[in-house]
Protein backbone atom coordinates (compact mmCIF):
# COMPACT_ATOMS: atom_id res chain seq x y z
CA UNK A 1 0.00 0.00 0.00
CA UNK A 2 1.67 3.69 -1.28
CA UNK A 3 0.66 7.04 0.23
CA UNK A 4 0.37 9.84 -1.48
CA UNK A 5 0.74 13.00 0.59
CA UNK A 6 -0.78 16.38 -1.53
CA UNK A 7 -0.10 19.62 -0.20
CA UNK A 8 -3.07 22.13 -1.09
CA UNK A 9 -1.22 24.99 -0.26
CA UNK A 10 -0.66 26.37 3.38
CA UNK A 11 -0.88 30.08 4.98
CA UNK A 12 2.54 29.54 6.33
CA UNK A 13 5.99 27.80 6.21
CA UNK A 14 5.54 26.57 9.38
CA UNK A 15 2.68 24.85 8.50
CA UNK A 16 4.34 23.81 5.25
CA UNK A 17 7.43 21.86 7.27
CA UNK A 18 4.72 20.32 9.64
CA UNK A 19 2.29 18.69 6.84
CA UNK A 20 5.64 17.38 4.91
CA UNK A 21 6.70 16.18 8.00
CA UNK A 22 3.56 14.42 8.76
CA UNK A 23 3.54 13.16 5.18
CA UNK A 24 7.36 11.21 5.52
CA UNK A 25 5.94 9.96 8.76
CA UNK A 26 2.74 8.63 7.04
CA UNK A 27 4.92 6.77 4.27
CA UNK A 28 7.72 5.21 7.08
CA UNK A 29 4.58 3.62 8.71
CA UNK A 30 5.25 -0.57 7.89
CA UNK A 31 2.06 -1.63 5.42
CA UNK A 32 1.41 -4.88 7.56
CA UNK A 33 1.85 -5.90 10.87
CA UNK A 34 5.21 -8.19 11.84
CA UNK A 35 5.37 -10.52 14.76
CA UNK A 36 8.82 -12.77 15.98
CA UNK A 37 9.07 -15.15 18.37
CA UNK A 38 11.76 -16.69 20.06
CA UNK A 39 11.64 -19.97 22.38
CA UNK A 40 12.24 -20.29 26.28
CA UNK A 41 13.47 -23.07 28.56
CA UNK A 42 11.45 -23.36 31.61
CA UNK A 43 12.82 -26.09 34.23
CA UNK A 44 11.89 -27.26 37.27
CA UNK A 45 12.92 -30.34 39.80
CA UNK A 46 10.94 -31.74 42.19
CA UNK A 47 11.90 -33.49 44.71
CA UNK A 48 10.50 -36.18 47.30
CA UNK A 49 10.58 -36.73 51.31
CA UNK A 50 14.47 -38.15 51.92
CA UNK A 51 16.07 -37.70 48.48
CA UNK A 52 18.54 -34.90 46.98
CA UNK A 53 19.41 -33.42 43.89
CA UNK A 54 22.55 -32.10 42.28
CA UNK A 55 22.20 -28.66 41.17
CA UNK A 56 26.02 -28.24 39.99
CA UNK A 57 28.34 -29.72 38.83
CA UNK A 58 32.42 -29.36 40.14
CA UNK A 59 34.20 -27.00 38.49
CA UNK A 60 37.90 -26.59 39.02
CA UNK A 61 38.01 -23.55 36.02
CA UNK A 62 40.84 -22.89 33.57
CA UNK A 63 44.80 -23.01 34.40
CA UNK A 64 47.84 -22.95 33.10
CA UNK A 65 50.20 -25.91 33.56
CA UNK A 66 53.87 -25.49 34.81
CA UNK A 67 56.42 -27.61 34.46
CA UNK A 68 56.41 -28.39 38.39
CA UNK A 69 53.53 -30.46 39.54
CA UNK A 70 51.00 -28.81 41.78
CA UNK A 71 47.16 -28.67 42.60
CA UNK A 72 43.95 -26.61 42.27
CA UNK A 73 41.46 -26.65 45.37
CA UNK A 74 37.75 -25.71 45.47
CA UNK A 75 37.11 -25.49 48.48
CA UNK A 76 32.71 -25.25 49.60
CA UNK A 77 32.96 -21.84 49.72
CA UNK A 78 34.27 -21.65 46.31
CA UNK A 79 37.22 -19.54 46.64
CA UNK A 80 39.78 -21.73 44.57
CA UNK A 81 43.34 -21.59 45.29
CA UNK A 82 46.60 -23.34 43.60
CA UNK A 83 49.86 -24.54 44.88
CA UNK A 84 53.66 -25.46 43.34
CA UNK A 85 53.97 -24.92 39.35
CA UNK A 86 49.78 -24.69 38.58
CA UNK A 87 48.53 -20.67 37.16
CA UNK A 88 45.15 -19.92 37.73
CA UNK A 89 43.29 -18.44 34.67
CA UNK A 90 39.99 -16.22 34.10
CA UNK A 91 37.00 -18.29 33.85
CA UNK A 92 34.43 -19.76 35.72
CA UNK A 93 35.12 -22.07 38.81
CA UNK A 94 32.98 -23.68 41.60
CA UNK A 95 31.89 -25.96 44.00
CA UNK A 96 29.39 -29.10 43.64
CA UNK A 97 26.23 -28.06 44.74
CA UNK A 98 23.40 -30.19 46.10
CA UNK A 99 19.93 -29.88 47.89
CA UNK A 100 17.94 -32.21 50.26
CA UNK A 101 14.81 -32.56 51.66
CA UNK A 102 14.04 -34.69 55.16
CA UNK A 103 13.30 -33.25 58.64
CA UNK A 104 13.90 -30.57 60.97
CA UNK A 105 16.15 -32.14 63.48
CA UNK A 106 16.72 -35.32 61.40
CA UNK A 107 20.70 -36.65 61.28
CA UNK A 108 22.25 -37.26 57.70
CA UNK A 109 25.00 -39.10 57.03
CA UNK A 110 26.94 -38.41 53.73
CA UNK A 111 30.22 -39.82 51.94
CA UNK A 112 31.37 -40.56 48.74
CA UNK A 113 31.77 -44.01 47.45
CA UNK A 114 35.58 -43.01 46.62
CA UNK A 115 38.23 -41.15 48.54
CA UNK A 116 39.64 -39.96 45.39
CA UNK A 117 38.85 -40.48 41.39
CA UNK A 118 40.62 -40.04 38.20
CA UNK A 119 39.73 -38.00 35.42
CA UNK A 120 40.36 -38.09 32.05
CA UNK A 121 41.46 -35.52 29.15
CA UNK A 122 38.83 -36.10 26.63
CA UNK A 123 40.34 -37.88 23.35
CA UNK A 124 43.07 -39.45 25.64
CA UNK A 125 46.70 -38.66 26.70
CA UNK A 126 46.41 -37.75 30.14
CA UNK A 127 44.78 -38.16 33.38
CA UNK A 128 44.63 -36.13 36.81
CA UNK A 129 43.32 -37.51 40.31
CA UNK A 130 40.30 -35.16 42.18
CA UNK A 131 40.58 -36.42 46.14
CA UNK A 132 39.78 -34.72 49.46
CA UNK A 133 36.42 -33.91 49.44
CA UNK A 134 35.51 -31.54 51.88
CA UNK A 135 31.85 -30.27 52.80
CA UNK A 136 31.31 -27.13 54.62
CA UNK A 137 32.14 -23.51 55.44
CA UNK A 138 35.39 -21.65 56.09
CA UNK A 139 37.31 -22.53 58.41
CA UNK A 140 35.10 -26.01 59.74
CA UNK A 141 35.30 -27.67 55.97
CA UNK A 142 34.89 -31.35 57.02
CA UNK A 143 36.64 -34.24 55.12
CA UNK A 144 34.25 -36.24 53.33
CA UNK A 145 35.58 -39.55 52.31
CA UNK A 146 34.11 -43.15 52.24
CA UNK A 147 33.26 -43.21 55.60
CA UNK A 148 30.42 -41.36 56.51
CA UNK A 149 30.07 -37.84 58.32
CA UNK A 150 27.01 -37.17 60.15
CA UNK A 151 25.16 -33.60 60.04
CA UNK A 152 21.69 -32.71 61.48
CA UNK A 153 19.02 -30.54 59.29
CA UNK A 154 18.37 -26.99 60.61
CA UNK A 155 15.86 -26.26 58.54
CA UNK A 156 12.11 -25.49 60.33
CA UNK A 157 10.81 -27.26 56.56
CA UNK A 158 13.69 -29.71 56.44
CA UNK A 159 15.55 -28.31 53.17
CA UNK A 160 19.10 -28.17 52.96
CA UNK A 161 21.66 -27.29 51.01
CA UNK A 162 25.29 -28.49 50.83
CA UNK A 163 28.07 -27.67 49.08
CA UNK A 164 31.06 -29.96 48.16
CA UNK A 165 34.74 -29.16 47.15
CA UNK A 166 38.30 -31.34 46.35
CA UNK A 167 41.43 -30.95 45.81
CA UNK A 168 42.95 -31.40 42.00
CA UNK A 169 46.25 -32.70 41.66
CA UNK A 170 48.02 -31.29 38.52
CA UNK A 171 51.04 -33.15 36.85
CA UNK A 172 53.99 -31.53 35.83
CA UNK A 173 53.77 -30.83 32.15
CA UNK A 174 50.17 -31.82 32.22
CA UNK A 175 48.69 -32.79 28.71
CA UNK A 176 46.33 -29.48 27.89
CA UNK A 177 42.94 -30.36 26.67
CA UNK A 178 39.47 -30.66 28.69
CA UNK A 179 39.60 -33.56 31.57
CA UNK A 180 36.09 -34.94 33.31
CA UNK A 181 35.47 -37.51 35.31
CA UNK A 182 32.48 -38.48 37.61
CA UNK A 183 31.86 -39.30 41.57
CA UNK A 184 29.37 -40.40 43.51
CA UNK A 185 27.90 -38.56 47.19
CA UNK A 186 26.00 -40.85 49.52
CA UNK A 187 23.23 -39.50 51.40
CA UNK A 188 21.95 -42.13 54.59
CA UNK A 189 18.78 -40.59 56.39
CA UNK A 190 18.62 -41.58 59.79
Amino acid sequence: MHSACVNRGSSTQSGAIAAAMLCAAANMVPSSAQAATQPAKADVTVVTPLSFIKDEDLDFGTMIRGTTAGTVVVPPTGARTVTGGVTLAPGTFGPSRFAGYGASGQTVQISVASNSITINRVGGGGSMTVDTFMIGSSPTWTAITTAPASFTIGAANGIFNFALGATLRVGANQAPGDYNGTFTVILNYQ
